[in-house]
């Protein structure tokens, strides 16, 4: 059965249609989940969150540009909304720190060491660092989505890779000192 036709199913709700729209995409989305909870659970309740949206609103799909990017986008409005309702996005102060650039010696640092430390940011410096270097949304997007300043965004982001580039530097340090010992 075509993408189309299990869209217009779902929008009907039918059952079978939805569960397959759920196997096909609830791996992807679960992924983009992970990024924007603070551990596995969440991450399972957000994917859950998302796609009751989904199935209620896929009538609003209008079949303009992908509907998995469609998805993609109420997947993290719905993490977001969660975040908003609990008021977890405030900062007091919006100096912005220098830019912080990470380097990463890939050999290594795993890709689940870094997804395990992103998940430990506090919510709001994880919330901005996914939003603009994972996903790709400007300063002036991701204010409106988390009804912050721009400023407060910059701040954020630049505060999360500070906490980043710490926990990397320390993983190689204690990597480092591991060789030396063997």
């Amino acid at each position: 059965m075509g993408l189309e036709k299990l869209i217009q199913k779902c929008a009907k709700n039918d059952r079978k249609a939805q569960a397959e729209v759920y196997q096909l995409f609830s791996g992807k989305l679960f992924a983009l989940c992970l990024k924007y909870s603070k551990n596995y659970t969440e991450a399972q309740d957000n994917l859950q969150d998302g796609f009751m949206t989904i199935f209620n609103k896929i009538g609003q799909y209008n079949s303009k540009g992908s509907f998995e990017g469609w998805m993609k986008r109420v997947m993290i409005n719905t993490a977001l909304q969660k975040y908003r309702s609990k008021s977890l996005l405030s900062l007091v102060n919006e100096e912005i720190p220098d830019e912080v650039f990470v380097e990463v010696d890939e050999d290594s640092i795993s890709l689940e060491y870094l997804l395990n430390i992103i998940q430990q940011l506090p919510d709001r410096y994880r919330m901005v660092f996914n939003l603009y270097v994972l996903d790709g949304y400007s300063h002036k997007e991701i204010s409106k989505k988390l009804e912050i300043t721009e400023g407060t965004s910059k701040s954020n982001l630049s505060r999360a890779r500070l906490i980043l580039k710490e926990k990397i530097n320390e993983n190689q340090h204690q990597i480092t000192a591991l060789k030396m010992q063997n």
